[in-house]
């Protein structure tokens, strides 16, 4: 075995026990990560839909109205409450959140129309402001099921009239599109902050000063960090897959061979962020500011934990360019939407050139002591 490949090796053991070794940064590799899943697992991990916090008021009572409540407590996305007999009861609730809107049906509410013999009635919604959305999207939801019931009674075809259909054969919950992003995090943690709290405390220690002295290179050091960091990611991951796919039921899609070579590059492009910033740093004063002016940024416009569709154009353009984007972009890709290697190219290629680009900054930067 060359003498060069023999001492990476080496050195990559050393890394690797001394994370396992490390109670602390087993926390924060592994475990960390675990907690933000079963988080935004709990959130997310629904696939039933939004559900309303729904006060009824039936002050009808006729045989339709009786019908109406009916279907509205079979309604898997209503939660309906009918403890409440005034308006009033019910809108300080509203008021305080507990209650995303009321249903009102008045006493004519299904009355039979003398003129046509059918019955007839205008159903109540009353939301307050810090309810609007819900209140407005639950009016939108009432409207259509009584359209249905309008169509039955009146025999009139509508002459214009809108189909949906699907397109992706693939039903994603909304757990499957976050876990990329937690996924991210996972990485991002791994890459940055291992170096980051390692560096500055073999510098105090004087470890790193005593290496300088051997005939280790900076560039084996780092192919070794690399060795080292991936090993413990692709633990870390495994164990994020593997609660995700027990627990809260992820659906991959695509390639688990890609995936892992994927993940792998990312591993590596995200380390030499931390390379650079735990090299360059004397301690832990210099360190941790630094990681937080790096890492924030991609945390959040990344599409780590929020959605980048959701933010102005202007600030998407922006965050297409950042080092996590591309990682997160392509494991979305690549578990939710099925995507080959040659549909990842623009990801490949922008992680490619930040990973030239970290890496040269790393060994300029970095510092022994």
């Amino acid at each position: 075995m060359p003498r060069s490949l023999y001492t990476i090796l080496t050195f990559a053991r050393i890394n690797t026990r001394r994370f396992f070794r490390d109670r602390l940064a087993m926390f924060f590799g592994i475990l960390f990560p675990l907690i933000f899943l079963f988080v935004f697992g709990g959130i997310f991990g629904n696939s039933s839909g939004a559900s309303f916090r729904v006060a009824l008021i039936n002050q009808s009572k006729s045989e339709f109205a009786t019908k109406f409540v009916d279907s509205l407590n079979a309604n898997d996305a209503l939660k309906i409450e009918t403890s409440h007999k005034t308006l009033d009861q019910a809108r300080e609730k509203m008021v305080h959140s507990q209650l995303d809107a009321t249903i009102v049906l008045p006493e004519n509410f299904g009355d039979v129309d003398p003129v046509t013999h059918l019955p007839s009635g205008q159903a109540k919604v009353y939301y307050t402001q810090n309810t609007q959305t819900s209140g407005q999207t639950l009016t939108t939801v009432l409207e259509g099921g009584l359209k249905g019931t309008n169509a039955s009674l009146t025999r009139v075809q509508d002459p214009f009239t809108v189909k949906g259909e699907q397109l992706s054969a693939h039903s994603l919950t909304s757990f499957d599109y976050t876990f990329a992003g937690l996924l991210g995090f996972s990485l991002m943690g791994l890459g940055i902050f291992g170096p980051v709290n390692v560096f500055p405390e073999l510098k105090k220690q004087g470890i790193l000063r005593r290496l300088s002295t051997t005939t280790l290179k900076v560039w084996q050091y780092f192919c070794s960090m690399a060795i080292s960091q991936t090993l413990v990611g692709l633990v870390s991951i495994s164990v994020m897959f593997a609660v995700a796919l027990s627990v809260f039921h992820l659906k991959i899609v695509g390639n688990v061979a890609l995936l892992v070579v994927f993940l792998v590059f990312a591993i590596v492009e995200i380390l030499g962020i931390g390379l650079a910033i735990g090299g360059w740093a004397r301690n832990e004063r210099q360190a941790a500011p630094l990681s937080n002016i790096v890492t924030f940024p991609m945390m959040f416009l990344s599409g780590t934990f929020f959605p980048r569709f959701m933010m102005p154009e202007w600030l998407q353009g922006v965050s297409n360019y950042l080092p996590l984007t591309p990682v997160i972009d392509g494991i979305r890709y690549i578990v939710n939407e099925g995507y080959g290697l040659t549909q990842l190219g623009p990801q490949l290629a922008l992680m490619a050139v930040w990973t030239i680009v970290i890496y040269i900054i790393a060994f300029r930067v970095f510092r022994w002591e």
